[in-house]
C-alpha cells in the first residue's frame, strides 16, 4: 500500500479542521506551508520521499 498519494488530502483536512477549531493557526500553517513549498521548489521533490 502506497502511502504518499494519501498524504497531500490528509494533510489538507487535519489543517483545515484546525482551523476552523482555532482560526489564529492560520497565520502558522501557511507559513508553514510556503515555507516547505519554498524548500521543495529549491532544492527539488526528487531527493524527498514521503
Amino acid at each position: 500500500m502506497n502511502l504518499s498519494h494519501n498524504i497531500g488530502p490528509v494533510v489538507s483536512l487535519i489543517a483545515g479542521i484546525l482551523i476552523l477549531l482555532i482560526p489564529r493557526l492560520l497565520n502558522y500553517i501557511v507559513a508553514i506551508y510556503l515555507i516547505v513549498i519554498g524548500l521543495i521548489g529549491l532544492f527539488g521533490a526528487g531527493s524527498l520521499h514521503l
